[in-house]
C-alpha cells in the first residue's frame, strides 16, 4: 500500500487532520442548526439582512460539503466544497463588517473557519488533489 504524501511530511499530516476535523465539526454543526432554523441562526442571518430561507440553502450545502471533503475520491467535488466553504466564511465576515457588527465573538467563528478551510485545502494529501498535466 502506497503511503499518502502530505505537504511538510508528518507535520503536514497533523495540520491537515486537525484543520479538517475542526472544519468538518464547525460546518456540520452550523449546517444542521441552519437546516433546523434554530432561533439563534434565524436571528443571526436576519440581522445581517438575509431572509430565513437562506439558512436552508446554506445548511444543506454545508452538510454536503462536509461529506465531500471527508470521503475518498471525487477530487473535483472536494475542490468545489473547499471553494464553497471559503466563499461562505469570507462572505459571513464581509456581511458582519458591512452591517457594522464588529463584535469579536461574531467575527471569530467565520474567521477561524476560513483559516481551517485554507489549512485543510493546502495540507491535503496528494491523492486528494487535482493534478494539472499542464506544466
Amino acid at each position: 500500500m502506497e503511503k499518502k504524501k502530505y505537504p511538510a511530511g508528518k507535520a503536514g499530516k497533523i495540520i491537515y487532520w486537525v484543520a479538517t476535523a475542526l472544519l468538518a465539526i464547525g460546518m456540520l454543526q452550523s449546517g444542521v442548526f441552519a437546516v433546523l432554523r434554530t432561533k439563534q441562526w434565524v436571528d443571526l442571518v436576519t440581522s445581517l439582512g438575509y431572509p430565513p430561507y437562506f439558512l436552508t440553502i446554506l445548511g444543506i450545502w454545508k452538510i454536503l460539503g462536509v461529506i465531500a471533503i471527508l470521503i475518498p475520491r471525487f477530487k473535483l467535488v472536494k475542490e468545489w466544497a473547499y471553494a464553497g466553504f471559503f466563499f461562505a466564511m469570507t462572505g459571513a465576515l464581509a456581511s458582519h463588517l458591512a452591517m457594522g457588527d464588529y463584535n469579536l465573538k461574531g467575527l471569530m467563528g467565520p474567521f477561524f473557519q476560513a483559516v481551517f478551510v485554507i489549512l485543510s485545502w493546502y495540507f491535503r494529501p496528494a491523492d486528494r488533489k487535482i493534478i494539472s498535466l499542464d506544466k
